[in-house]
């Protein structure tokens, strides 16, 4: 199809050719690279996701081999009336909770830190990040060992005494550990933020007569509201799975004070083996899992929005 345009009122008319729109075969043409990609990451996503679904259906203890049979939603209801099961959630609610505002009110404090100007503070920044690049088995284990033992721990050697922190706080050497991981993730966040707000406003907000504090609560806070949101709900979405420091600091121990959901499958799967309902637990857990990603990508649209308004 084809129009014609002016530039003035002696131009000639030339005519002016757009772009026709590709045909079915073209367009299929131009996705068929992307198909093997596409194919792969069903493959290894949702082909085991529809596999623990099956098997989320079936009683099936691989201890009483020939016992295997469909119960439909039985063990889903077994899941959520389970005692053992309800205090696991309980327990990942608490973990994560408690680890993602600590985390959040830490990595803000950093931020603004590392927003200002000194002497050394690419130096500073890198030193603070180091800990999110730590594997989490290793620092878990370096938790346990190098700052909680009891006999040669780095806390017992600040504070003395001989206290056995694991034993005796569970759920605040976990959460300890797991800020202590987290809080770099939630400070890249915030100072992006920081960094990106608009120097005419705060200009603006103390030549209004505002101080310090009233334009960081009144200007830079609700600025940073998004960031906050982002880092937490991301940060949400990782520590609900949170499986090593759990596994490497307490067992879960003392009794279940520290089993959360994550490490109440690994006990369903490989010591009670209740493969069904172990399976109908990781669909629960897939399934609030989803519920956070869904407003952690809304927040990621509103950030993308206000990045185009400006």
């Amino acid at each position: 199809m084809t129009t014609t345009s002016t530039t003035g009122a002696d131009a000639v008319p030339r005519p002016t050719v757009r772009p026709t729109r590709p045909d079915r075969t073209q367009r299929w043409a131009r996705r068929a690279p992307l198909l093997p990609a596409l194919v792969f990451a069903i493959v290894v996503t949702q082909l085991p996701f529809l596999f623990t679904v099956y098997l989320s259906t079936q009683s099936w203890n691989a201890l009483r081999p020939g016992s295997r049979e469909f119960i439909g939603l039985a063990n889903y209801a077994q899941v959520l009336s389970d005692d053992r099961l309800r205090a696991a959630l309980v327990n990942t609610v608490v973990l994560t909770a408690s680890s993602v505002i600590a985390s959040v009110l830490l990595g803000l404090g950093l931020a603004i830190l590392l927003d200002r100007r000194f002497p050394g503070r690419g130096i500073v920044r890198t030193m603070l990040i180091t800990p999110f690049l730590v594997m989490p088995m290793a620092a878990a284990l370096l938790w346990k060992h190098a700052i909680y033992n009891p006999s040669y721990g780095l806390i017992n050697g600040i504070v003395g005494g001989s206290t056995d922190w694991v034993s005796q706080y569970p759920m605040v050497s976990v959460v300890a550990a797991l800020v202590w991981q987290w809080t770099p993730f939630m400070m890249l966040i915030i100072l992006a933020g920081l960094q990106g707000q608009s120097l005419e406003t705060l200009e603006a907000a103390r030549v209004d007569g505002a101080g310090p504090w009233q334009t960081f609560t009144r200007v830079t806070l609700p600025y940073l509201r998004p960031y906050l949101e982002l880092g937490a709900l991301l940060g949400s979405i990782y520590l609900v799975q949170t499986f090593d420091a759990v596994f490497t600091i307490t067992q879960g121990g003392p009794g279940r004070a520290t089993t959360n959901l994550p490490y109440e499958i690994y006990l369903t799967t490989f010591r009670k083996f209740e493969y069904g309902e172990a399976a109908a637990a990781g669909v629960v857990v897939v399934i609030g899992t989803i519920v956070v990603a869904t407003f952690a990508l809304r927040v990621i649209s509103s950030l993308f929005r206000m990045e185009d308004a400006k």
